[in-house]
């Protein structure tokens, strides 16, 4: 693969998976933490429903796809915070009306549409100069939220009970990594695609909680993890020919695997 590293898209693709890797690692420790993978689900098949949006009023994928997912994600938080005990409920609705709407709103589109299944199971040798930037931005947003919040949301995601009586806003920091997790299942999809994003915020995650003893270290290793996955999971649908979201998933998977088969240490 050493000579492919002279094309241009190549580069991109390995820019690209190192930017979502550590934004998949880092919100993902938030999503595992804070009992949110339903959640975050619900927000990644909704998205659909953006992309829809996007195509049939010709704005851009991302924009169409980003706002949808703010949206789903406010709406998740009001619903969950009020009626905990229909959470499922809600989730489900999202999810299904969501993609429908894409479904729909795609169906309405005249004219030729842009290769919807890229979208949802990942193209990463399509990354655009923009899309660059716009991951860059949002990983830096991560990091600088997590950064000058990080005893607050430590606080939020081991115990809320003690964080609202410290005075800690514990809807505002809720809402927050949802809205986090919404931009995050955006730019993963030119990664892994809609279908696949849950397995990239998780499974890098589950390791890294397992040798880890804080949740700093989780978030840093499982960034390290989820980047060490794309990489090899690059070079093997390179090599091979190969969708490159569901080659990345299966070697995160087939990871997992062999991991859960040898004892480990936390560091």
């Amino acid at each position: 693969m050493i000579e492919a590293l002279a094309f241009e898209f190549i580069q991109h693709a390995l820019i690209a998976g190192i930017l979502v890797s550590f934004a998949t690692g880092i919100i993902g420790s938030l999503i595992v933490v804070n009992r949110m993978v339903f959640l975050a689900g619900g927000i990644a098949h909704s998205t659909y429903g953006g992309i829809g949006l996007a195509v049939y009023f010709g704005l851009p994928i991302f924009l169409g796809a980003s706002l949808f997912a703010i949206g789903a994600a406010l709406l998740i938080a009001i619903l969950t915070l009020k009626k905990r005990d229909r959470m499922d409920t809600f989730i489900g609705l999202i999810w299904a009306v969501g993609m429908a709407i894409g479904v729909i709103l795609v169906d309405l589109t005249p004219g030729y549409h842009v290769d919807l299944m890229s979208y949802l199971f990942g193209s990463i040798l399509a990354v655009s100069t923009k899309d660059l930037y716009f991951m860059a931005a949002l990983l830096l947003l991560i990091i600088s939220v997590v950064t000058l919040y990080y005893r607050d949301i430590l606080a939020v995601s081991y115990d809320s009970e003690y964080a609202r009586l410290r005075g800690v806003n514990v809807r505002f920091f809720y809402t927050f990594i949802l809205i986090l997790s919404a931009l995050t299942v955006v730019i993963a999809m030119k990664v892994v695609g809609l279908i696949l994003v849950i397995a990239m915020l998780t499974i890098p995650v589950y390791i890294a909680e397992r040798l880890s003893s804080s949740l700093f270290a989780m978030m840093f290793l499982s960034g390290t993890i989820a980047t060490l996955f794309t990489l090899t999971g690059l070079w093997f649908s390179y090599a091979y020919d190969l969708s490159s979201g569901a080659t990345i998933i299966m070697v995160s998977a087939l990871s997992l695997g062999l991991f859960l088969l040898f004892p480990y240490k936390k560091t």
